[in-house]
């Protein structure tokens, strides 16, 4: 199943895929005089397009969800192979959304308290510049 979900999934996605449903659409369409565009021409159409959109969305989903796994590891591999990195987050997809926020807010809280020390760093630089400046010119 999933060799054929993989194949099936990249079909889809490509350019031929694309050229045969204009095609079919077209042809659905020029077919209509020929069926007098009766109730059966049009619900020819109609389920056709319902059980591939059924269909696909599964497809999507078991692709999108292969991805974000995909990416996952990667991501938890890079954040095991960094020696200063903290390795509460490697498992972060598994936390409830309660637990990523309150990460988020801690990494918010961070971010400001970075933020204030740079410009405590640069208001430091910036008043030991105006100093040399000033014996500089004395």
């Amino acid at each position: 199943m999933e060799q054929l979900s993989s194949i099936v999934t990249k079909a889809s996605g490509s350019n031929g895929a694309i050229i045969a449903a204009f095609l079919t659409v077209v042809v659905w369409a020029a077919t209509g005089p020929l069926f007098h565009y009766s109730e059966t021409w049009q619900l020819v159409i109609n389920t056709g397009t319902t059980i591939i959109t059924f269909l696909m969305v599964f497809l999507i989903q078991k692709a999108q969800n292969k991805d974000s796994l995909a990416v996952h590891l990667k991501l938890n591999e890079l954040i095991k192979s960094h020696k200063e990195s903290s390795n509460r987050l490697i498992d972060v997809e598994n936390m409830t959304e309660d637990q990523i926020l309150i990460i988020q807010k801690h990494y918010e809280n961070l971010n400001k308290i970075n933020q204030k020390t740079l410009k405590e760093i640069k208001e430091k630089t910036d008043d030991l510049t105006d100093d040399i400046k000033q014996k500089i010119k004395a």
